[in-house]
């Protein structure tokens, strides 16, 4: 459902850095910890208005995707700290694994996803998300399933996307919340532009004005956690045809502010030393990637200056170079 009069964006493939910036700043906390116990760690710290019945977002991947967060992580966060919570999806605009809801089921199942329910939710049909203040939409079809959650735990494997240039929490609800047919294709096409016919910028605007929708209905009742681990230029959506992993580990970030923990982690992509962002830094600024912060940004979604807090060492206030410092690049 679109609306408005389109106007281009810009600065999709130029990095701002920090100082640059202006407005108010978030907290993002911060930790090198790459294990279930990380995950646990710094979903605590951005879990005080997470209530009632709750969605996990989870990318759960194509059928032996190698790069997805490891099931056992989230099981122990699922079963620890959200006892009782699904495990959400939608599924693909894409014809493949994850096509059809009987597909879906059979990938889950030989991803290992079957430690929680997982509501696939567009099963049952499909809801419309109003918009404000969007350039593309007035409003955005989601599966109908996600109205029935009162809070929703954004959880985010950071890396690569073929069309985004990278997928973070941005990518995750506002692809991931769409429904297969009707919302996914809204995103994707433009009139007469063919299935993946729609421009660099105005897709990532797209995608953000989804995210919008699904933020705006829950409120302060979503939380967003990023992992930085086994960054390919790939989404796991393309299972195990992704790029080779080049690009080294990092950490996990945790904020009740999407774009600013989106925006914390291509921070620390570019602050990564010698070379070793390379990959994922052309992926980026070659798709306009960058054009997801600034359109948040523009939506009042929320803020791309934080507080960087490390957690640990004792909450300490760090810069991006501080957090990457001493990362050792991928061995492929």
């Amino acid at each position: 459902m679109t609306g408005g009069n389109p106007v281009p964006g810009t600065g999709g493939n130029t990095y701002v850095p920090y100082e640059q910036r202006d407005g108010n700043e978030s907290v993002v906390y911060f930790t090198r910890d790459l294990s279930a116990s990380g995950l646990r760690k710094a979903y605590t710290r951005v879990a005080g208005n997470i209530t009632g019945k709750v969605g996990v977002k989870v990318h759960t991947g194509e059928p032996n995707g190698p790069n997805i967060i490891p099931r056992p992580w989230v099981k122990e966060l699922v079963e620890q700290d959200l006892p009782g919570a699904n495990i959400v999806e939608t599924n693909t605009y894409y014809e493949g694994s994850r096509f059809t809801t009987e597909q879906h089921r059979e990938a889950l199942l030989a991803n290992g996803w079957t430690f929680a329910p997982v509501d696939i939710l567009d099963e049952l049909g499909t809801a419309l998300l109003p918009v404000s203040g969007g350039t593309w939409f007035n409003a955005m079809s989601v599966g109908a399933n996600l109205l029935n959650y009162d809070s929703l735990v954004t959880l985010t494997h950071f890396k690569g996307h073929a069309m985004g240039g990278f997928g973070g929490s941005n990518k995750n609800i506002g692809i991931g919340c769409a429904d297969g047919r009707i919302g996914k294709a809204w995103i994707h096409t433009a009139p007469g532009g063919g299935q993946w016919g729609i421009g660099e910028e105005e897709f990532m605007e797209r995608v953000a004005e989804s995210s919008k929708a699904v933020l705006d209905h829950f409120g302060r009742r979503i939380t967003f956690v990023n992992v930085m681990r086994n960054m390919s230029v790939s989404c796991d959506c393309e299972g195990v045809n992704a790029a080779p992993v080049v690009t080294p580990d990092v950490g996990i970030l945790a904020s009740v502010d999407m774009l600013a923990v989106d925006q914390a982690c291509v921070d620390l992509v570019y602050a990564m030393p010698g070379g070793e962002n390379s990959a994922l830094v052309e992926r980026i600024e070659s798709r306009h990637g960058l054009r997801q912060l600034s359109y948040m940004k523009e939506l009042g979604i929320g803020n791309d200056r934080y507080v960087l807090i490390d957690m640990d060492n004792g909450d300490t206030r760090i810069t991006a170079a501080d957090a990457v410092e001493g990362i050792v690049t991928f061995d492929s």
